[in-house]
């Protein structure tokens, strides 16, 4: 997006554009306010801690960091933390809880060392793998935790393989009376997204299963302790089974007791809280920088700083750890939350709900809110997390599950060092030299960064480049000014690992935001077990690829019409990001790329199939197109055009203080109740709509998604790859299209 469209921050920033914050906001804190209630029942802390942890999140942190459309609050990976700390701190007394703030706190105060001394860095060092697998062994502890919660039975295993397997086990011990309730909330979660009607969709599905799940309390009658009979078994029922929340607010709040300050098991806990929270905090940042839509770059150490300070307030006042959370982000990001002011109205609504609706969250039951987490947790480890490590090259799903196995058998801290353990062992035996050898071309790499004659930087990296030269590469890419041109030639390296691969796209990302160009060569002398663009290279020969019978029929149709089709998969997708559809979602890749010329009008295209992502890490939901971009000749305005149906008519103009409104055409009624149109500039597009050419010609085609950024059309039909018939369909819709508008507008 152009920079003079950047929104201005702090108070400036404030006064501009608090409608579209405030809305966002209602809408995260309405998820934010059941997740907050979730971890913390879920990881067996005072149900409060999650809440307090939220409204520092909101209130304190908004102050002091540098993230714009970041929201912070309590994680799902705190659940794992908090059930460790307790396992490890617990003496018996009533203090556990307490012992366990005093962590909190001297976590956060590294934290704030870590940032002020600009080490947040050193997280970065931990392979992305690694993470992904103490992600997905978070999400077993959740599910196999939170299913018997959901179920109303219990475990006594030791660990949590035990603890799930205990859910089939007790499988005839299940309360119907408390499955009914998580079987309609996880149904509706599942379903949610897939619902057409608007008016669902109104409400964020987490708040919907709370709803739905109140009549259920009153008809069992959860607030009297009693058994109810079916067939012939009884199934106790009561206030146990529901939300419990304080009347008076401030009876919540608890304090620390570092009593156990000088104990082995308490700087264990320590260190467990301030990795995670750290590397999850950095991860999550940075993945929202990349679906802010006006591409601004965060300060990671400032960020360390603020989290760590609102961790120690939190946990002085009985919260739980602040961090940057991925979901609520997303959530505010598609929301059109601007600046940090969304992530201050958070906080501030959850602490007004939680005064106002406390006497009804009190009949929220537990069951309810374990749906939530089991469908959270399946997220972080559901069969398409594998199917992506597996997709980034086999090597990369055996250090993820490697890791979630350690992690499952001992705990999150043993967890990362087992799995950069088997991180390391598998790339010594790819780099195929001996071990001694090996940590040479680690450490003595002799890695140089040229400046050339013409202004041009090259990078050349030798040896092997993996995590662990993580942060001497980094010091040399900040050597490279803003705006020069830099080649990054990777042909002598022995490997190039995952991690440093995500990092150079990351930084290309953003030094082509700052005018730069950047490009990496020498990957032809190398080979991965898969051809995902971050998949580890190693030396040896490639396997040739077979076409598939789709692109077997693309083929054939490029070649009867004279195009161009390339198969292989390309990942420069940078052009795209010019529309707004493409700005907050971002691109893994683009396949089946057909190039052509329209013969009547000289007008040239590219179509292809594009696979992009909602949201970020363990909020992303992965989705598959086929897009047409036409370079027009000519200056047209800016616009979208899609489809519109009554309840989008109603709804996203509710939404929508924000952004640009829908642009009706009164004499074309047909037209306006079709189509949804916004744009910035309604004055030219109404001009530029307005004829009998376009809008009738519009009226009487299938709706299409279209998109224009003044120089270039965006087109396309629906979430799915198209099949070869429709693609043909959609080339000679845009063709009649670009006709359509070159006799209307004059060329320039």
């Amino acid at each position: 997006m152009p920079a003079h469209n950047t929104p201005s921050d702090w108070f400036k920033g404030l006064a501009q554009n608090w409608r579209n914050d405030l809305v966002a906001a209602v809408s995260v804190s309405l998820v934010a306010l059941p997740l907050a209630l979730g971890i913390a029942i879920a990881a067996g802390a005072p149900h409060m801690s999650g809440v307090i942890s939220a409204v520092v999140g909101g209130v304190v942190t908004t102050f002091l960091r540098g993230s714009h459309v970041a929201i912070n609050g309590p994680a799902n990976s705190l659940i794992a933390l908090v059930l460790v700390a307790i396992g490890m701190l617990d003496d018996g007394t009533w203090h556990t809880f307490n012992y366990i703030l005093a962590a909190f706190i001297v976590s956060g105060g590294i934290q704030v060392v870590l940032g002020i001394f600009r080490l947040g860095r050193i997280a970065e060092m931990i392979p992305s793998s690694v993470i992904h697998g103490i992600l997905a062994a978070i999400g077993v502890i959740i599910v196999a935790k939170q299913l018997h919660v959901a179920l109303g039975t219990t475990s006594d295993a030791k660990n949590m393989v035990g603890v799930l397997l205990d859910v089939f086990r007790n499988i005839k011990q299940v309360n119907p009376f408390v499955a009914v309730i998580s079987l309609l909330g996880m149904l509706l979660l599942i379903f949610h997204a897939r619902i057409s009607y608007k008016f669902f969709h109104f409400l964020p599905a987490p708040m919907w299963v709370l709803i739905l799940a109140v009549p259920f309390v009153f008809a069992f009658n959860f607030f009297e302790p009693h058994a109810i009979e079916l067939f012939g078994k009884s199934y106790n029922v009561g206030p146990d089974m529901l939300v419990s929340i304080p009347h008076n607010i401030l009876d919540g709040v608890m304090f620390p007791d570092f009593s156990k300050l000088h104990t082995a098991s308490f700087w264990l806990v320590v260190i467990s809280i301030s990795l995670i929270t750290t590397v999850e905090t950095l991860a999550s940042t940075k993945a929202v920088d990349k679906i802010d839509p006006y591409k601004r770059k965060t300060n990671l150490n400032k960020d360390l700083v603020a989290v760590g300070l609102s961790t120690m307030v939190s946990g002085a006042i009985g919260g739980l750890p602040v961090v940057t959370v991925i979901l609520r982000s997303t959530v505010n990001v598609h929301n059109n939350g601007r600046t940090r002011w969304s992530n201050f109205f958070h906080g501030i609504l959850i602490l007004v709900f939680v005064f106002i609706l406390s006497p009804y969250l009190q009949m929220v039951p537990l069951a309810a809110l374990a749906a939530i987490l089991v469908f959270s947790g399946f997220k972080l480890t559901a069969p398409r997390v594998y199917a992506n490590s597996y997709g980034q090259g086999m090597e990369q799903l055996l250090f993820m599950v490697g890791t979630m196995i350690i992690t499952l058998y001992t705990n999150l801290l043993w967890g990362i060092l087992g799995g950069i353990v088997v991180t390391l062992g598998v790339h010594i035996l790819l780099a195929r030299v001996p071990v001694t050898v090996f940590f040479r071309m680690v450490f003595k790499t002799g890695n140089r960064l040229i400046e050339k004659k013409d202004g041009s930087y090259e990078l050349k990296i030798k040896g092997v480049a993996n995590f662990l030269t993580m942060l001497r590469l980094n010091k040399l890419l900040d050597q490279v000014p803003k705006g020069a041109r830099l080649k990054i030639n990777i042909s002598t390296a022995r490997l190039v690992d995952m991690t440093v691969l995500e990092n150079l796209d990351d930084f290309k990302r953003m030094h082509r935001l700052n005018g730069g160009k950047v490009k990496i060569t020498g990957a032809e002398h190398h080979v991965a077990s898969t051809n995902h663009r971050f998949a580890l290279k190693s030396q040896t020969s490639p396997m040739p690829v077979r076409l598939s019978s789709r692109q077997v029929e693309l083929k054939k149709l490029a070649i009867a019409n004279d195009w161009v089709y390339r198969p292989e998969i390309e990942w420069e997708v940078y052009d795209l990001y010019r529309f707004h559809f493409f700005e907050s979602r971002p691109i893994e890749y683009k396949t089946n790329v057909i190039t052509g010329e329209y013969k009547d009008t000289g007008v040239s295209w590219e179509l292809s199939d594009i696979t992009f992502d909602e949201g970020a890490l363990v909020a992303t939901e992965v989705y598959h197109t086929t897009v047409q971009v036409i370079q027009m000749p000519y200056t047209i305005p800016e616009f979208t055009l899609e489809a519109e149906g009554l309840f989008e008519k109603i709804f996203d103009r509710v939404k929508s203080l924000p952004k640009y409104k829908d642009i009706d055409f009164k004499l074309f009624s047909k037209f306006s109740n079709q189509f949804l149109l916004k744009g910035e500039d309604e004055e030219a597009i109404r001009k530029f709509f307005l004829t009998d050419h376009i809008i009738n010609f519009l009226e009487n085609e299938e709706v299409y998604h279209i998109e224009s950024d003044g120089k270039a059309l965006l087109v396309f039909k629906s979430l799915r790859f198209s099949r070869a018939a429709e693609i043909d369909k959609m080339i000679q819709f845009s063709d009649a299209l670009v006709s359509k508008l070159q006799a209307t507008v004059p060329q320039q």
